[in-house]
């Protein structure tokens, strides 16, 4: 029996794995989650193609660490409207970390990018040169090209 091949991870899929990441509570390893993905999402990898992706490996890294920092017994509440209040907020908090997380390793991104721009001698002013715009026009040469082939051919058929 061959193995079907989840659809290939875009920035929707990793943004999903991200937000279940978010709200895990039991013990995390990686195989639970691709069986949480199985079940959930209907989608199929490997622990590999989940690792390969930054995104879902510092997300995993930090719901980890924040799960072995946790203490043992989780916030219960008299009412279930305030348990689900209670959860939301410990699903915020989760995501909150993983953001500064995300957001701390951007930071150290840019300042390698700027020291490596640095040792090259490009300066500011050059690096914030806008983008080239896009030229979405047909060719001149397409446009002639299709003027020829309209006005050599008869603009009737039956005459």
């Amino acid at each position: 029996m061959t193995r079907m091949r989840g659809r290939n991870l875009d920035d929707g899929v990793v943004a999903v794995i991200v937000q279940i990441l978010d709200g895990w509570k039991d013990k995390l390893t990686w195989d639970a989650l691709i069986e949480v993905l199985r079940r959930r999402e209907g989608l199929r990898y490997t622990r590999q193609a989940l690792h390969r992706h930054e995104r879902i490996r510092l997300a995993f890294t930090v719901r980890k660490k924040a799960l072995a920092e946790q203490d043992e017994q989780p916030r219960t509440a008299s009412s279930p409207e305030l348990q689900i209040a209670l959860e939301r907020i410990a699903r915020l908090e989760a995501e909150n970390q993983r953001l500064a997380f995300e957001n701390n390793a951007l930071l150290e991104q840019f300042a390698r990018w700027a020291y490596n721009a640095q040792t090259r001698n490009l300066t500011a002013d050059f690096l914030n040169n806008p983008l080239p715009t896009v030229n979405r026009d047909q060719s001149e040469l397409q446009l002639t090209a299709r003027r020829k082939t309209l006005t050599g051919k008869k603009k009737f058929a039956g005459t």
